[in-house]
């Protein structure tokens, strides 16, 4: 709403005094004039050049307007013969800067992502086609209203902030403007409204033009209101079963000679414009044109005294017309404006008649009767009266579509233009080196180096030529290519936009921020081709200014490299082709001077950097010639010129060593420096650090192309490189590694495919490359060049590792991803292939060409081989589209364009024989073009649909049977749209064209509705759904690919998608032993969606629906479920009926819930199976638990626990946090309580001593807790297991640790847990199963009340300020339920509200309660909407962040929220109360965020001090962090491994231990305290085994780590240095067991494929490779000493390696001499299946630390046993039987205990002396490892990713 001075309305030329020209601007001829139809003064603005005649408000572009009014009014008329121009600058809510262009000189409709131009159309006389612009000679004033708010949201998406500033160019006469929220009618005067009781708004007086008497207002003036309509909201109405007119109406009525006049409107053919009838004196022919005229007013209109039956009014229609998003579309062009313009007639009489009303009429091809195409004639009373109308929709979430990830590098190259440069040279590193920041053509990404996480920066419509960073980051700035170049200044730590200004540059080619960012320099070339220097100040751009130019100069010195020095804002260089210059910036003029080269004045530089020590003064330079200079900056001189030559010399073949003396040299594309280096780029290849003397070359580091730009990292530490090739990478200078961070394709994408069982990507592109993605790591796996032949289309097998790619020369190539190789090449194809599509079912493929033959092979083998070759079968002249050629979901059709362009034949994938061909020609009767076909696709099936795009821009959708039309989408794209796709489950279509991509509700059955996304910089060749349907794929200039952010939706069994499905039940009340009940579930009143939107838990009589298997197939009940008139649901109970009315939103249903007489509920329905986790998952994902390896439902009946007074083992420390539960942390900073979980325990730690105390008892992992308000009771829940369906809840007693109650809840999942403010109440929330909702007596312990949910809830809360109240939050909707207690009795009344539609939210995801009466929610789109929870509405929401919010906290003034981006916010709402009062004119500018902090992933948990000053708070990624707001720190407090841990190995002194997991971290530990000390990372790879150097060694400052890794590399790190000292690769295969011998100086390790490498550690060199156990994975290497000579074999090293297959190899070796010998051989028979299935038995071997010659087995054999093998007697000494198959082992080198891990979570321990055994539980998965220290006291043991250490008693 508009501020109170705003309002009613606002004279802008009054209030901004336009007459004194102080606070607005005027330029040209602009002059006052009195105007005799208004009689009044007004401005006349004329002249030949609109942009030189104009007036401006405000004065200035760096000042604002600041009107908030929702409508602008220009009151003006046009003036013949010029055209005119209105310039609108509008700001947006998120501070977007948007241009609106209105002109009679426009033609067309065009549109940005910041400007909007629309045609205004003025013309006299007959429509003509080529009808021109200008004003006629009588143009009438015109009340031109604009409404603001639904022009941006309709056309943009964006919301209305404010107006910025106006600039009215010539020709036109202006009276004034205003701005109002309120819409005026400027017809009706008031006491005309107040005498008819109109109900409009009549103009005031002020605005009024004046009409003489007994003439009327339409007479004499005209009204245009745009968006047409928009009083009654962005939605329109349509017609069914018609067809609509085109954007205008010309209108002829004959009475005696008098015409009727039409009115003046916007040229557009988006808005279909509808008459409505008006009563004439005979019939009228309505004829139907493009534009809306503007007649003479002379012409008159004479209207008959009395009314007349309406006349015949015949119509020639187009064809239907679909709305889109951004606005309705059309045909052939994009969308213009929605237009209404009024005019009307007066006769004798004055009576008024309406000649024409026009309507913004988009209709939806799904209103035509399924067994005839949409109408495309109807009757002239139908199009007058508008019948059978309804609302256009938006299908929700809006936006659907998130940009997850972008493949690719580069933008506009403006560097060396002579050169094929194509990428931009331009990749920047960010303050902390932990990113890099690089355009991707029109988008700017940000990537972090070590998670490879993206962040764009998007609002670019080209590609982008320049980018700069200032020092602190703060701002960040880019160019955009092709002239006119746009700017933008973007804050870097939000990605918003904060400047967008157009350079007087014509094409920007570099940008050089101050360190300061208070200055900004661009070069580039005007329109003339010179060069041109500009520079802005910037200092006020953060603050909400505007960039402010400065200067600008030309110059003749040719400019490659600008940059502004660090040290002195005021001080610039650059260097080109022939010189080098230095800048100054003084008194805002700058001012240049050549420096001196001498006899390098003729080269040509290509780089330039100043040194970075501050007291330097030293420039260097770098040329194409391969010389580098240092320039002495302060005395203009050259220091020192050296040149980089190559390799080797042209006499000599042996390699030389680098130099910089005379010869020919290597050209140096760029050079950064750093305090101590000097990291250069040439193009050869090289990337070479040299120090700064350049005395030799320290590092360097060979590209596949050559290098366009290097950057060194703030630190030093990091060289990043970009190079021609379109790779990104950097290198690591301490550890010598170079990572490649991005590859792209240098050319064109031309399409693309999936592999349906894997996350894999193909595609091919101009570049001749054709490479395979992982979609998940957005990393190359392959890369396939065909240097000859271009690749066109490709396919990949869906079940073999194999893709198939069609070429340019007519091949068709078979690629094994296995052997990376060419399997096969057929060439059957005489042109170039066009298409190529495989089978599901992987019988076939299909392949087509230029030339129209058709080629069917046999592709079920691994060789595929041609089977028919059919000639002129498919179009030779089709357009190029990779939807040319497709096959239906149950591989029996095959479609395609052919023979000619305007057919689709449908053939039979066996025999090729036709079964339908289509003449697309035909299928418009009335169109005069012939519609040729495009692209194919099929539906699902069924019910066996044929999707076709035409020509016209249309998709029709055929059936597959008949060949009839079912649907028809018109006006998909502007132009022919070549490439869609329907998903799997017919939810969502995807059309492309140019560079649009358009996402289609295609289930939608009255309006189709749309959404639009741009990026691409180019047109987009293909779209994709990836296998899992979760994301979709487009590509172009790049490869992106988008997050589906709408809800995964189950059909009910039996249903048909696009039909009312089943609806869902609703169940209150405590369940009893109930009979079969009747639900007669209520539907809205609109139509089938039910009230809670998803499928109910399986009741009895009802279908079952799991989330892993689908539909069941049985139904014992009845067939379905039935639509019942009433509005209530009636639940039955035996005798008892509960009444609860679940209504609509908005609706108060009471359930009254007596207690159950047994306290206990009772579980009838099936449980529904638990879904697999996932990796990331989000908040408001059900608590998942860690995957079983086997069952638990035995471990009972053979475990042995031992008495607490005589266990061995005492668990002294839990290493690791569950980052897969949910509000599983509690905190009381007056107390000190400090909880957590890991796995199945409860973690109470003290946060000073780091003491642990763990509460042991839950049968799974805990999911959440929560604690008393008193601190006194600890609540936590664990899920269902085995050997019970329920979940489980456990009251601890704080002070002691004891669990004092122990209840069963009903759900398999509790994902909440709250208690009331007094302590009395305990309120559990369930999620899988019944999802019910439960209340407990505290003092009973009993079930007081329970609700079974028709759909999830993702949180609750109590109210702190009354007891008796709490709120959940769901799908769509907010849950308020009052606690009404009637003695013994408890019910609960529940109030349903809906989200409303500005939240823009599809649920609501979790809540807290902030000063009474408000309550924050946060949704799944990051939004944060603020309730009254008295008058139960929300009356403010904002933007939190762009993911799901899971965690949200308050505490007085301030609100703490945490996404799944990972992003901890806090936020001060002091002003909420005040906000609260204002209700809708609330605003979210009074939120302001005050800290932001970025964990290491999705915050699932925190808790705060009441303060909000610091807290806790839990990451998915198994970490804790302590928050310090103050500070603005996070620091870690418990922090365990992402992923399984898969080896623990100890120092021989026992002060640390090492651990390595599958998130490719090797981690070192203080063993005293178990802190974190070391950690060594190494990306995209798992670290699978670890071994640590032993004493013998040498001195303990020189201990090692070796770590084995999946890429079958081995890196030795060095713990005094932490530093990585050799890598080296000995296998080709993952790497699954490493040992050190026992000198320490040879390293064994063995892989997964069997293989033993002996590698020597001083020289990094593999002497030997064993393959004797090739075949399976070696599991298990040891080494150890023996005496030369013991046991018949000379050697000093004893070793074993055992392998999955169950054999163990004995050798002795003297590594130093080379000997090694076979000694022993074990094998034995493979063991039977485990209790879980797809675990397999390892293999497990060890030495006996206490008898040398025994060796100690498990897992060997098919009995569940130890053994004990005397390598001296070649025989089995001892049997140890074991009630499960072993998975883990280790053997206490200090006394004879051996401990044993099992996949049934339970760890054992045996006395070998005694024979005494001691199980233990405490881990939530499989003992995979268990490891003794050297000196035996401790025990570590893991599971998954959880470590316990525990310490063993009696050593």
């Amino acid at each position: 709403m508009a501020r109170a001075w705003q309002h009613p309305f606002l004279s802008v030329f009054r209030h901004f005094k336009v007459d004194e020209w102080k606070r607005s601007a005027k330029e040209g001829d602009v002059a006052t004039v009195m105007d005799k139809t208004l009689k009044c003064t007004v401005y006349r603005v004329r002249g030949s050049v609109s942009a030189s005649n104009y007036i401006q408000l405000p004065r200035t572009g760096t000042q604002s307007l600041g009107l908030t009014g929702r409508y602008l009014y220009v009151l003006f008329r046009p003036l013949p013969p010029r055209h005119f121009v209105i310039h609108l600058d509008v700001f947006t809510e998120d501070s977007q800067v948007i241009r609106v262009s209105f002109s009679s000189l426009f033609k067309e409709f065009k549109s940005t992502a910041t400007w909007l131009q629309f045609p205004f159309i003025c013309e006299a006389g007959t429509p003509r086609k080529d009808a021109a612009g200008v004003p006629p000679t009588g143009a009438r004033w015109t009340c031109l209203q604009l409404d603001l708010h639904d022009l941006l949201l309709v056309y943009l998406n964006r919301r209305y902030g404010h107006l910025k500033s106006i600039r009215l160019c010539a020709s036109l006469l202006v009276r004034n403007l205003y701005t109002s929220d309120l819409c005026f009618d400027p017809a009706v005067t008031a006491p005309e409204a107040r005498r008819a009781k109109l109900p409009v708004t009549p103009m005031p007086r002020e605005m009024a033009f004046p009409v003489p008497k007994g003439q009327s207002w339409h007479d004499r003036y005209v009204h245009i209101r745009f968006p047409s309509d928009s009083s009654k909201g962005v939605s329109t109405l349509g017609q069914k079963n018609g067809s609509l007119p085109e954007a205008g109406l010309s209108a002829l009525c004959s009475t005696g000679s008098a015409a009727l006049s039409s009115t003046a409107a916007f040229l557009g053919h988006v808005p279909r414009l509808l008459p409505h009838s008006a009563p004439f004196n005979k019939p009228t022919q309505v004829s139907m044109s493009p534009e809306v005229q503007m007649h003479d007013p002379a012409a008159s209109c004479r209207v008959p005294s009395a009314p007349r039956p309406l006349p015949e009014i015949s119509m020639s229609c187009e064809r239907l017309e679909v709305s889109s998003v951004g606005g309705p579309s059309g045909r052939g062009q994009e969308p213009s404006a929605w237009a209404e313009a009024t005019d009307k007639c007066v006769n004798s009489t004055n009576v008024h008649v309406s000649a024409h009303e026009l309507a913004v009429v988009p209709v939806a091809p799904e209103d035509v009767a399924p067994h005839e195409p949409p109408c495309r004639e109807q009757s002239g009373q139908q199009a007058a009266l508008g019948k059978n109308r309804f609302q256009q929709r938006s299908f929700l979430p809006d936006p659907i579509l998130r940009l997850k990830g972008v493949i690719g590098f580069g933008g506009h190259s403006t560097r060396w233009v002579r050169r094929p440069m194509r990428l931009l040279a331009c990749a920047l590193w960010t303050k902390d080196g932990a990113a890099v920041v690089y355009p991707c053509h029109a988008v700017i990404v940000m990537l972090h180096v070590d998670t490879r996480q993206q962040r764009f920066f998007l609002g670019h419509t080209d590609k982008v030529s320049a980018l700069a960073l200032d020092g602190s980051n703060s701002l960040l700035a880019s160019a955009q290519a092709r002239a006119p170049s746009m700017l933008r200044l973007w804050d870097f730590q939000t990605g918003a936009c904060l400047s967008l200004f157009r350079s007087p540059v014509h094409v920007v080619c570099s940008l050089s921020f101050s360190d300061s960012g208070a200055l900004l320099c661009g070069t580039g070339k005007d329109r003339h081709g010179r060069t041109v220097v500009v520079a802005w100040d910037t200092a006020q751009v953060g603050r909400g200014g505007e960039a402010v130019l400065l200067t600008k100069v030309h110059t003749d010195a040719d400019i490659q490299a600008f940059k502004v020095a660090f040290f002195d804002e005021t001080r610039m260089a650059s260097c080109g082709r022939g010189g080098v210059r230095l800048w100054r910036l003084r008194r805002g003029g700058l001012r240049s001077c050549a420096v001196d080269l001498g006899e390098h004045h003729a080269l040509e530089f290509t780089d330039l950097a100043f040194g970075q020590d501050l007291d330097s003064c030293t420039l260097y330079v770098c040329g194409r010639s391969g010389h580098i200079l240092e320039i002495d900056h302060q005395h203009m001189a050259v220091r020192r010129a050296r040149r980089l030559l190559p390799t080797q010399t042209p006499s000599g073949p042996l390699p030389k060593r680098q130099t910089f003396s005379s010869g020919p040299g290597i050209a140096i594309s760029s050079l950064s420096v750093s305090q101590v280096t000097c990291a250069v780029g040439s193009e050869d290849g090289y990337l070479r650090l040299w120090p700064l003397d350049f005395s030799s070359v320290l590092l360097e580091a060979e590209h596949e192309g050559p290098i366009s730009s290097v950057c060194v990292s703030p630190d030093g530490l990091r060289v990043l490189s970009t190079t021609s090739s379109g790779h990104l990478g950097f290198l690591d200078v301490p550890s010598r590694e170079y990572s490649v961070l991005m590859r792209s394709h240098t050319a064109l994408v031309l399409a693309l495919a999936t592999k349906c069982r894997q996350e894999h990507l193909a595609t091919v592109s101009q570049d001749h490359t054709v490479r395979v993605w992982d979609l998940v790591t957005l990393q190359q796996l392959y890369d396939f060049t065909s240097p000859k032949e271009a690749p066109r289309a490709v396919a990949f097998h869906p079940t073999q590792p194999t893709f198939f790619c069609g070429f340019s020369g007519g091949a068709v190539c078979s690629f094994s991803l296995e052997a990376t190789e060419v399997l096969v090449e057929h060439r059957c194809h005489r042109g170039a292939v066009t298409g190529l599509a495989t089978s599901p079912d992987g019988s076939f493929l299909f392949s087509s060409c230029s030339r129209g033959s058709l080629a069917q092979y046999d592709c079920a083998a691994t060789q595929c081989r041609v089977l028919r070759v059919a000639a002129n079968v498919v179009c030779q002249d089709a357009h190029m589209s990779p939807n040319a050629l497709v096959v239906s979901g149950d591989s029996r059709l095959l479609a395609f364009v052919g023979p000619s362009k305007y057919t689709v034949t449908i053939m039979d994938t066996a025999s090729l024989d036709e079964l339908l061909r289509v003449d697309i020609s035909a299928l418009d009767g009335t169109s005069s073009r012939l519609d040729s076909a495009v692209a194919v696709c099929f539906g699902p099936a069924p019910p066996g649909h044929l999707l076709v795009s035409t020509s016209s821009n249309t998709v029709v959708v055929l059936d597959t049977t008949s060949g009839r039309m079912v649907r028809e989408l018109s006006g998909v794209h502007p132009t022919a749209c070549p490439s869609l796709a329907l998903s799997r489950d017919g939810r969502f279509l995807l059309t492309a064209a140019d560079r649009a991509i358009k996402v289609w509700d295609y289930l939608m059955q009255a309006n189709l509705g749309c959404q639009v996304y741009i990026g691409h910089s180019e047109p987009v060749q293909a779209v994709a759904f990836s296998p899992n349907q979760q994301q979709l794929l487009s590509v172009g200039d790049a490869i992106f690919l988008w997050d589906i952010l709408a809800p995964n939706e189950r059909l009910p069994p039996g249903s048909v998608r696009g039909s009312p499905g089943a609806p869902p039940a609703c169940e209150a009340g405590p369940e009893h032993n109930l009979a079969p009940s009747v639900f007669r579930p209520r539907y809205e009143a609109t139509g089938g969606h039910s009230v809670w939107g998803r499928w109910a838990p399986p009741v009895a009589g009802a279908f079952s629906v799991s989330d892993d298997e689908g539909p069941s197939e049985e139904s014992h009940g009845p067939k379905g479920l039935r639509q019942a008139s009433g509005s209530a649901l009636l639940v039955k109970e035996a005798d008892r009926v509960v009444d609860a009315a679940c209504g609509a939103a908005g609706d108060s249903w009471g359930l009254s819930m007596p207690p159950h007489p047994c306290g206990q509920p009772s579980a009838q329905s099936p449980r529904r199976a638990r879904a697999q986790p996932a990796a990331h998952p989000d908040s408001c994902e059900p608590f998942m638990s860690q995957g079983k390896a086997s069952s638990l439902a035995k471990v009972g009946q053979s475990v042995s626990s031992p008495p607490a007074s005589s266990e061995r083992l005492h668990l002294k420390a839990v290493v690791g946090y569950s980052g897969n539960g949910r509000a599983n942390v509690v905190w009381r900073p007056d107390t000190g309580f400090f909880a957590y979980t890991c796995g199945r325990l409860v973690v109470v730690e003290d946060l000073h001593s780091g003491a642990q105390q763990h509460w042991l008892g839950h049968p799974e992992e805990i999911s959440t807790l929560a604690l008393s308000h008193d601190a006194q009771v600890l609540a936590s829940a664990s899920g269902h297991s085995s050997t019970a369906s329920c979940g489980q809840i456990r009251l601890w007693e704080v002070p002691g640790g004891s669990c004092r109650q122990l209840i069963s809840h009903r759900d398999p999942t509790v994902r909440a847990l709250a208690f009331s403010p007094d302590d009395r109440l305990l309120i559990t929330l369930g999620y899988d199963g019944d999802c019910t909702l439960a209340l407990w007596s505290m003092s009973t312990y009993e079930l007081l009340s329970s609700t079974r949910l028709p759909e999830p809830v993702h949180g609750v809360a109590f109210n702190p300020w009354h007891a008796g109240e709490l709120a959940c939050v769901g799908q769509g909707a907010i849950t308020l339920w009052l606690l009404q207690q009637r003695g013994a009795d408890v019910s609960l009344q529940v109030h349903r509200e809906r989200i409303p539609e500005e939240v823009r939210a599809g649920k609501l995801t979790s809540l807290c309660y902030g000063a009474m009466p408000l309550l924050y929610c946060g949704s799944d789109t990051g939004q944060v909407c603020v309730w009254d929870t008295r008058a139960c509405r929300c009356f403010l929401a904002w933007e939190a962040d762009n993911s799901e919010i899971g965690v949200l906290l308050c505490s007085g003034v301030r609100l703490v929220s945490g996404s799944d981006s990972g992003r901890l916010r806090l936020w001060a709402v002091e002003a909420m109360l005040e906000l609260r009062r204002k209700g809708s004119g609330a605003r979210s500018s009074s939120v302001f965020m005050e800290r932001e902090l970025t964990l290491d992933g999705a915050i699932v948990s925190a808790v705060f001090h009441d303060s909000m000053d610091m807290g806790v708070a839990g990451s998915v990624a198994g970490t804790l962090w302590y928050i310090n707001w103050a500070e603005g720190t996070s620091t870690h407090l418990i922090s365990g491994h992402r992923s399984k841990v898969n080896e623990v190995a100890f120092s021989p002194s026992e002060s640390h231990c090492a651990t390595c997991s599958d998130d490719g971290s090797v981690r070192v530990w203080s063993l005293a305290s178990m802190e974190l000390v070391i950690q060594f990372q190494v990306l995209n790879q798992s670290c699978l085994c670890l071994a640590w150097s032993p004493p013998s060694c040498g001195r303990p400052e020189q201990q090692q780590v070796a770590a084995g890794y999946s890429d079958g590399t081995l890196r030795v790190f060095s713990i005094s240095r932490t530093a990585m000292e050799l890598k080296m690769r000995p296998h080709l295969a993952a790497l699954t067991a490493i040992a050190f011998s026992a000198d320490g100086q040879t390293i064994l390790s063995g892989d997964k494929d069997g293989l033993v490498a002996v590698s020597r550690l001083c020289t990094g060199m593999t002497l030997r490779v064993l393959s004797d156990q090739r075949g399976a994975p070696i599991s298990t290497i040891q080494s150890t000493s023996k005496e030369d000579g013991d046991f018949g074999v000379e050697g000093t090293d004893l070793w074993l390696a055992a392998s999955g297959d169950q054999r163990v190899s004995i050798w002795a070796s003297d590594w130093p001499q080379g000997h090694c010998e076979l000694m022993d051989w074990l094998s034995f028979p493979a063991p039977a299946l485990m209790e879980a299935p797809g675990c397999p038995v390892p293999s497990l071997a060890a030495f006996c630390p206490w008898d040398g010659a025994l060796l100690v087995c498990a897992g060997l054999g098919v009995h569940r046993e130890v053994i004990f093998y005397s390598l001296r007697h070649k025989q089995v000494v001892e049997k140890i039987p074991l009630p499960f198959f072993a998975v883990s082992l280790s053997l206490s080198p200090g006394a004879r205990l051996m401990a044993i891990g099992f996949a049934e979570c339970v760890l054992r321990l045996v006395d070998c002396t005694s024979g005494a055994v001691q199980d233990f539980a405490g881990h939530n998965d499989s003992v995979r490892l268990c490891r003794f220290t050297p000196a035996g006291r401790l025990l570590f043991t893991a599971a998954h990713r959880e470590i316990l250490v525990w310490e063993v008693t009696g050593c």
